[in-house]
């Protein structure tokens, strides 16, 4: 080895202490500027997600002492909690300095495109929120809409649910539901009952009006007030048609019509009231050919 080979170390040494110094003082400058960042962003987290903790709480609170339904209570305390959540996320990580423009530009995007993919969930949702709001009708109505009639079983927040009278379930996305006429047939305490009652031409008009007059009058369920109506009203073909009307309550509607019916079917037989039926007269007229 010649002398020019031989390794100085004391040169090498102190070169390698100054970059090992270097190295630190950077590492020291990165954890002072980040080290506060990163403390500061864990810092709005933790206090801002306690926050939205507390808002929910407070939210859930008002709703219970208002008296709102529970399904709606816990759909706004969650909307509440997640939007604050979001807030507080966003605000972190611009702490850190990240561009949260762009992030929320990712997140719309993101969200548009669920949006439409679940275009037909969301329309539900909103369908069902709404008559949860608005309630045009409660669980134990019968109810008539979307081409079918039942007796309401649940109303979820994507369906709602009927029961038939011959026990079948049907369930009905809740924006068909809602974007259909609604009658609700268990909304009001009392029910007219529409009957409408044929007789022959030649019976006595006074006697059947009397006997109905009698039959209503004879049947308890029947409410005085509004005053039942029985009246003349059509000239058919081959009958003549009363019309008769009487108020009830709404659960004993369909006892009060088929009783009726029943009863009038055997008055009319004990009183020879004819209840007549579609007929023709044929009329053969003879004569002698020309």
């Amino acid at each position: 080895m010649e002398e020019n080979d031989v390794l100085d170390v004391t040169e090498v040494i102190p070169t390698s202490v100054d970059q090992v110094s270097q190295l630190w003082t950077q590492v020291q400058d990165v954890v002072a500027v980040w080290g506060l960042k990163v403390i500061a962003a864990l810092a709005i987290f933790i206090i801002g997600r306690w926050i939205a903790m507390m808002v929910r709480r407070g939210v859930r609170s008002m709703m219970e002492k208002s008296g709102a339904d529970p399904i709606i209570i816990g759909f706004v305390a969650s909307i509440a909690y997640i939007g604050l959540l979001a807030f507080v996320v966003i605000a972190a990580l611009g702490q850190l300095g990240i561009q949260t423009t762009s992030f929320i530009a990712i997140l719309g995007a993101a969200g548009l495109a669920v949006g439409l993919a679940l275009q037909g969930s969301l329309a539900n949702f909103a369908a069902g929120f709404l008559m949860i709001i608005f309630r045009p009708f409660k669980v134990g109505d019968f109810i008539e809409g979307a081409g079918v009639a039942g007796v309401v079983e649940a109303i979820q927040i994507f369906t709602t649910t009927l029961k038939t009278g011959d026990n079948k379930t049907i369930i009905i996305p809740n924006a068909k539901l809602a974007g259909d006429n609604i009658t609700n047939y268990s909304a009001k305490e009392t029910r007219r009952v529409d009957m409408t009652v044929g007789v022959a031409y030649d019976a006595d008009l006074s006697k059947v009006k009397n006997v109905l007059i009698d039959i209503i009058g004879k049947e308890s369920r029947i409410h005085s007030d509004p005053a039942p109506k029985v009246a003349v009203a059509e000239l058919a073909d081959s009958s003549v048609n009363f019309v008769v009307r009487v108020w009830t309550n709404t659960a004993d509607y369909w006892g009060v019509k088929f009783d009726i019916i029943e009863t009038i079917k055997n008055r009319f037989d004990e009183e020879g009231i004819g209840i007549p039926y579609p007929q023709r007269d044929i009329h053969i007229v003879s004569g002698t050919a020309a």
